[in-house]
């Protein structure tokens, strides 16, 4: 679900959201992880604080959201995507190819098996 590569679209904001809940340790998640119904270890809660988490599980989250009243986007930021796209000269057309009306379909060729 989440990358955790140092160019990653992702920001994990958990540490951030859980300090304005009042939360300042990873074994403060542990117990009402648990009420939650939900069952990690110390160091499981402790890398999940600490790092961007590679795969998030739904139920997680949502135990996450439950505890510290926010909402998943408060968790997870997601940077704009940059655009991609060629540069070009000023009043060049955007492409080179063909305009849209020049696209016709190519007609398909059946061949029967020869018996």
């Amino acid at each position: 679900m989440l990358t955790t590569a140092d160019d990653s679209p992702i920001t994990w904001q958990l540490r951030q959201v859980m300090a304005a809940a009042g939360m300042f340790q990873t074994t403060d998640l542990i117990e009402p992880l648990r009420e939650q119904g939900v069952q990690l270890s110390r160091e499981q809660i402790y890398r999940l604080v600490s790092r961007t988490p590679e795969r998030l599980n739904v139920e997680v989250l949502a135990a996450l959201c439950r505890i510290l009243g926010c909402t998943p986007n408060d968790l997870i930021e997601v940077a704009p995507a940059a655009s991609r796209g060629n540069r070009r000269a000023a009043g060049e057309p955007r492409s080179a190819g063909p305009a849209i009306g020049a696209l016709r379909p190519i007609p398909a060729k059946l061949h029967r098996p020869i018996d």
